[in-house]
């Protein structure tokens, strides 16, 4: 069975998230040698990386071959001027893979008309530890070789999930595009809860901040559902219990997130309108 990564790749846009990427694809074996870069401005990291490992910066369009895979991981509303450039990577047979917010199919479509394959994904930042959630969804020109090979690079920095339509992105972006920023903040509100209780601020702070990993390893680790695993702590008439019955009244934490969602969602779909 041949491996369904590519023999040749692009990566238009080293920053955080493509440099994440990066790592991952040679953590799972690609061949450097096939992975070409493009970043105006990389990062000293970026060109120590790709010495050792004998990747090409910038290289001029006509001193690569056909180019199975190009990733775009730049700023989103850098497509226009970098569209002409593209271009001249992508033959029919190439796999465009964005992941640039609010860019939708149509628009990458419009931009790079020489792309006949074309997947959109939303990763989240823990991509940049390998603990990503990505969401994507293929265009119709999309192969099932190409799709498989989309979700071996994807699945380098975490797991994937495919969408059966496009429109569901903007709602991915509510939940686990913006979702770690809740959860960090969640560790906020634990730790400001436990100061207002009378805990050091510092040990306060520890306390949160292992609580949420600790729980997040469970989480990761079980094959339990994270109600199961709720209600394997919760012991009847307990402090636990004292305290998820303020969580879990009618008005209390799940509206709110309900509601938190929804606007991220609705922000989302405003800005790739």
């Amino acid at each position: 069975m041949s491996s369904p990564l590519p023999q040749s790749l692009v990566l238009l846009g080293a920053g955080k998230m493509g440099g994440a990427m990066l790592e991952g694809w040679l953590r799972i074996g690609m061949n450097p040698a096939g992975i070409s870069l493009i970043d105006p401005k990389p990062s000293d990291e970026i060109v120590a990386l790709a010495a050792e490992k004998g990747m090409a910066i910038n290289p001029d369009s006509r001193s690569l071959g056909p180019v199975e895979v190009l990733v775009l991981a730049t700023k989103p509303q850098t497509l226009d001027t970098a569209a002409p450039a593209v271009q001249a990577f992508i033959t029919p047979n190439t796999l465009l893979i964005s992941i640039l917010a609010g860019k939708t199919l149509r628009d990458l479509s419009a931009r790079l008309p020489n792309a006949t394959a074309i997947i959109r994904a939303m990763p989240n930042l823990p991509a940049s530890v390998q603990r990503g959630a990505t969401a994507a969804a293929a265009g119709p020109g999309v192969t099932g070789a190409q799709r498989a090979m989309a979700d071996a690079l994807l699945g380098s920095i975490g797991k994937v999930e495919w969408l059966e339509s496009e429109s569901l992105i903007d709602a991915v972006t509510g939940v686990s595009g913006s979702g770690p920023a809740y959860v960090f903040y969640l560790v906020e509100c634990l730790a400001a809860a436990g100061k207002a209780a009378g805990l050091p601020d510092d040990i306060a702070e520890r306390l949160a901040r292992a609580t949420i990993e600790g729980a997040g390893e469970m989480l990761y680790q079980s094959p339990l559902s994270p109600a199961t695993l709720r209600q394997n702590v919760t012991s009847p008439a307990g402090t636990t219990a004292a305290g998820l019955e303020v969580l879990m009244a009618e008005d209390a934490l799940k509206p709110l997130i309900i509601k938190t969602v929804a606007a991220a969602k609705r922000r989302a779909g405003e800005l790739s309108g």
